[in-house]
């Protein structure tokens, strides 16, 4: 027995000997494996130098490498990666499935591509993951559902595509999910209720169908739910009615429908709701006078009709009130000015009418009040200054005010925009010199009255005013047009010598032109028609060479015009009709082109040459009668010599194409793709249906079909290769697709080059098919369409303009070879189904070789090259080598059609203008009279938007479609400029659409 228990002490020992020389072995393969897993995940990652340079191979201490976090104390696992915003690009390697420790995964607003690897569902104890702001792909891996103790899942700003997985509601413990502003479609699962932890649901601007599921209010824990830009009908459902912790609700720009439910307004717990932009019928509803915690109430943009609820005023806690763009009537209820919390109210273009309750007018609490578009009447409150202490923006334009501005609005101190315009405002100006935040004033189309223009000298000490229509201290546009201005102009406004646009017109202003306006060396564009102005044109106006546009017209001028005019190269619109002036009409500069230059109307004015009417001075005629036998000479040998020299060019160059080996063309490697037969075609589009053409153009058709090799539509582009250049057009195409790859070019799927049912030559390629089709449909739709709202936002305008900058930087910076697109218009800009944009038509592409390879590509040569009318450069006409600076100027016309809305071909451009000198006429101060009005649908958008948003991309358009080349900005400027835009936008919360 002894020995027994000896042998069993022995044994014991020898088992606790082994675990104690075993478990440090096994803890140093933990953390070697760590180690590893880390290296494995960085191989597949490049990043900016320095960012994962102590990620080294050299390095065994990896708890000290950048975004890493370890467990403590030992054994020291990695529980958290955090490279957020660190300019990472690369795919997420599967190798992070075996950090088995790994809690967090953060590794947003990076450049990471590919899909989500499906072993992420391995780590057990992941309770963070975020992947948003990233370029995703593929769908979310059903696995994920496996990692029990996410808490938080944030996929945001991807392109991940396909349905939500219902596994995820076996995440028991899920707090967030974040899945917005992806391609997810389907409907949202209907066990995302069952989760008992749930608080926020955000899966915004997705192509998310169905009902918005019943079960989704159950939880006791939800507080947030955003399922704004989806394409989600029925009602909201109960759940959400009776939930008894919901405090913000966001279904804004969706298809629901029905009436608004009472409950909403019942509610205890809701603050912020925002249904603006549904399909929603009815009146508001009428709630009791129980208080409660509701803060912000977004109606706008629905199918709303019958009166402003009185008990809206019930609402003690509102802070925002938004009921614009619907069909309400009749007048505006007292009860409103009773809510002393409210801070906006908004009631732009409706059909309200009457007087606007004085109780509104005495909300202290008021920052913004927006009531334009309607037809209201009556008197502003003479203490409207005193009355509204924080008011920040008043929009009260094309209403029916009539009466004075109210001269104690001098004392709202905080004041940042006043929108006038077009009322029946009558007496004096006043004088804003107090108003120090003043950016914005709009007073035209009124009856306003200016004596002796002391408000002039009040501009100055406005701080920050941008408009009277000021940048820094010193105002920039001034616009009084179409009042009742009386008197004289006074010397005073030379002090404002950054002033860059004057707008005095249709006035009743008398007297001369002050000289001291030639100190506003900084004008731009100087309007004064239609006045009773006396004088000459002031010689000091020759300081004025930045100036763009002057009309002077519709006076009684006199005296000569100034020959100093013609030195002007900016000057591109000049209207001097209707006054008296005489004499010879300078012959140089602007005034070589009659087309931008009205002068008729002035009966003692002559011309050396013919010029629209005018009559040739004496001096001239003199002239003609000596050469009289010189020019008929000309007349008669220049076109005899000139149709020789074409006749022998003709026959020099045919003889030479005749003589010369035909060109070797670069080959389309057909073995890229897989290769389709001339029957798989003919099948696809049901024989060439002209039920499935969707397009065609000069070189093709394209039409719409299915192939059985591809699960959804394809879009297949048919070669009229009996047409000049087809061929070539394929070979250019094909060339171009195989060498390039981005997100926001057509993708070929396949191509066809066989031989057709009679033997002849057959080219066609197969694309993805665009359900939102081409850029041409949206800016110029048809009624029905329209009808439709087949209507693009400002918002959808400034992210078509992004994504087609970006495709041009690539492919003018980023290819290895750097490519010219030749013609690109709105046509050739398709959008998919969540209308991002693609660049098309690859036809007329050239690539740009340098000199030693120049010889290999004989497209360099402008002799064949086709465009589009409107958007080819002016130098192309001149013969001039094509450039990348040839796609900016296309580019350029583009983004000014997108937002004015009008072609470079429209009638209204025929002969006297171009788009670019049309626009450029109206930037900036006049730009929201040229701007497509389907954009703009009130004054508050304009507030928000147009100062930010809009100018800023008129000008980019401007700046591209300059005449001279070398004056335009490069492609990958352009793309900046415009993301800073939408950046700067979203950060400062302007809404868009």
């Amino acid at each position: 027995m002894a020995c027994l228990g000896v042998l069993s002490s022995g044994i014991v020992w020898l088992c606790l000997s082994i675990i104690f020389m075993i478990l440090p072995i096994a803890i140093s393969d933990e953390h070697e494996n760590d180690r590893q897993a880390l290296l494995c995940f960085k191989s597949q990652l490049s990043g900016p130098p320095g960012v994962l340079a102590s990620w080294s191979n050299a390095s065994q201490e990896f708890c000290n490498w950048h975004g890493v976090t370890c467990s403590t104390p030992s054994p020291r696992r990695v529980t958290a990666i955090d490279l957020a915003s660190e300019g990472i690009s690369g795919s997420i390697s599967p190798c992070i499935a075996n950090l088995t420790s790994l809690t967090m995964l953060q590794l947003s607003n990076n450049s990471f591509n590919g899909s989500i690897p499906s072993v992420l569902g391995l780590l057990g104890q992941l309770n963070n993951l975020n992947l948003s702001m990233n370029s995703l792909e593929g769908n979310i891996p059903s696995e994920l559902s496996s990692c029990s103790q996410l808490e938080i899942l944030d996929l945001s700003n991807n392109f991940i595509q396909g349905e939500i997985p219902a596994s995820l509601s076996q995440c028991n413990r899920l707090k967030k999910i974040h899945l917005s502003k992806n391609k997810l479609q389907g409907r949202i699962p209907y066990a995302f209720g069952n989760l008992p932890k749930l608080e926020k649901v955000v899966l915004a601007s997705n192509r998310l169908t169905g009902d918005i599921p019943a079960s989704l209010g159950s939880s006791l824990s939800l507080t947030y739910v955003n399922l704004e830009s989806n394409a989600l009908t029925g009602s909201i459902p109960q759940s959400l009615l009776n939930s008894s912790s919901l405090k913000v609700l966001v279904l804004t720009r969706n298809t629901l429908t029905g009436e608004i439910p009472k409950p909403l307004f019942t509610s205890s717990t809701l603050t912020d709701i925002y249904l603006d932009e549904n399909n929603f019928v009815g009146s508001i509803p009428h709630v009791t006078a129980t208080p409660l915690p509701l803060q912000y109430l977004y109606l706008g943009g629905n199918k709303l009709s019958g009166t402003i609820p009185s008990s809206l005023g019930n609402l003690s806690s509102l802070l925002d009130l938004s009921l614009t763009r619907n069909n309400l009537t009749g007048s505006i209820p007292d009860s409103l000015g009773h809510i002393p919390t409210l801070e906006l109210l908004n009631l732009n273009v409706n059909k309200l009418t009457g007087h606007v309750p004085s109780s509104i007018f005495n909300l202290s609490s008021l920052k913004s009040l927006a009531m334009a578009n309607n037809s209201l009447t009556g008197e502003l409150p003479s203490n409207l200054g005193y009355t509204l202490p924080n008011i920040k923006t008043l929009i009260l334009s094309n209403n029916r005010f009539k009466g004075p501005i109210p001269p104690t609005l001098v004392n709202a101190s905080n004041l940042k925009s006043l929108y006038l315009r077009n009322n029946s405002l009558t007496g004096l100006i006043p004088f804003f010199g107090s108003l120090l935040n003043l950016e914005e004033v709009m007073l035209s189309y009124n009856k306003l009255e200016a004596a002796d223009w002391s408000f002039i000298s009040s501009l100055s000490n406005c701080s920050k005013l941008t408009k009277l229509l000021i940048d820094g201290n010193n105002l920039k546009e001034l616009d009084l047009s179409h009042n009742y201005l009386f008197g004289g102009i006074p010397e005073e406004v030379g002090n404002l010598i950054n002033l860059k646009n004057l707008s005095i017109s249709n006035n009743r202003l008398s007297g001369n032109i002050p000289s001291s306006l030639g100190k506003c060396v900084a004008l731009e564009s100087l309007e004064m028609q239609s006045n009773l102005l006396v004088g000459s044109i002031p010689k000091s106006f020759e300081k004025l060479v930045g100036i763009w546009n002057m009309d002077i017209s519709q006076n009684n001028l006199t005296g000569k015009i100034p020959d100093f005019l013609s030195n002007f190269s900016l000057l591109y619109d000049l209207n001097l009709s209707f006054n008296n002036f005489e004499g010879e009409v300078p012959a140089g500069g602007i005034f070589r082109n009659a087309s931008v230059v009205s002068i008729e109307g002035n009966n003692g004015l002559c011309a050396r040459t013919s010029m629209g009417g005018i009559p040739l001075c004496s001096v001239q005629v003199h002239r003609n009668r000596r050469h009289k036998s010189l020019v008929l000479v000309l007349m008669i040998v220049i076109p005899i010599v000139s149709i020789t020299i074409i006749l022998l060019s003709f026959a020099a160059f045919f003889w030479r194409k005749r003589m010369q080996v035909t060109p070797k063309l670069p080959q389309c490697n057909e073995h890229v793709f897989k290769n389709i037969t001339y029957e798989n075609i003919a099948k696809a589009t049901n024989k060439f249906s002209s039920d499935n053409l969707i397009g065609s153009g000069s070189f093709a058709m394209v039409y719409k079909g299915n192939l059985e090799l591809q699960e959804d539509e394809v879009a297949i582009k048919i070669f009229n290769l009996g047409t000049y250049g087809a061929h070539r057009g394929f070979i250019a195409e094909c060339e171009t697709l195989r060498n390039v790859r981005h997100r926001n070019l057509v993708k070929i799927i396949t191509l066809c080059s066989s031989v057709d049912a009679t033997g002849a030559d057959f080219k066609a390629l197969v694309f993805q098919y665009m359900q939102n089709g081409n850029l041409d449909t949206w800016l110029h739709p048809k009624s029905q369409e329209l009808s439709q709202g087949k209507v693009l936002t400002i918002s959808q305008r400034v992210n078509i303009a992004l994504d087609v900058a970006f495709a041009l930087d690539y492919l003018h910076n980023q290819c290895a070879t750097p490519l010219i697109h030749c013609d690109l218009k709105p046509s050739n800009i398709l959008l998919d189904l969540d209308m991002v944009a693609y660049v098309s038509d690859f036809g007329l592409a050239r690539f740009v070789y340098n000199r030693l390879t120049a010889h290999e590509d004989t497209s360099t040569s402008l002799a064949c090259l086709k465009g589009s009318i409107g958007y080819i450069p002016p130098e192309y006409g001149m013969r001039k080598d094509i450039s990348t600076k040839g796609d900016v100027y296309s580019f350029g016309i583009l983004l000014l059609e997108i937002i004015i809305g009008s072609r470079p071909t429209d009638e209204k451009f025929n002969g006297s203008t171009t788009l670019h000198e049309f626009v450029h006429g109206a930037f900036p101060n006049n730009i929201y009279e040229v701007v497509d009005p389907t954009m703009l649908q009130n004054d508050l958008v304009a507030t928000d938007v147009m100062e930010n948003c809009i100018i800023p991309l008129v000008k980019i358009g401007l700046c591209c479609s300059v005449p001279l080349p070398n004056e335009r900005p490069e492609m990958g400027q352009v793309a900046t400029m415009i993301l800073e835009i939408k950046h700067a936008a979203s950060n400062r919360h302007v809404r868009l659409s």
